[in-house]
């Protein structure tokens, strides 16, 4: 059965995994396409060159995509580390596998 929408919650990490950032889109690819190219220098991502996709998790509707990514986002640093350790142990770029 197709899917008519898909969202996705997403971490973006650094290169030396210091520095994390979670966000939310409607379109994985194309939106961390444009985090990779810095479309708007001034962001966050740019500032701290998070570019590399750890985790994301997809979701059917829009509203429960966003209620994840707040609460992900209020969690402590670690709770954060074990989620993207236990899907994502070496912290690929998962990116890589999209091109």
């Amino acid at each position: 059965m197709k899917k008519d929408h898909a969202y996705y919650v997403y971490i973006l990490s650094c290169k030396r995994n210091s520095v994390l950032y979670i966000g939310v889109t409607n379109n994985l690819f194309s939106r961390i396409f444009q985090h990779k190219l810095h479309i708007n220098p001034e962001s966050f991502t740019a500032k701290y060159k998070t570019t590399k996709l750890v985790y994301y998790e997809e979701y059917q509707y829009i509203q429960d995509a966003i209620l994840r990514e707040k609460q992900m986002k209020k969690w402590n640093r670690e709770w954060k580390d074990n989620l993207i350790k236990k899907e994502n142990p070496l912290w690929h770029d998962y990116f890589l596998d999209m091109i």
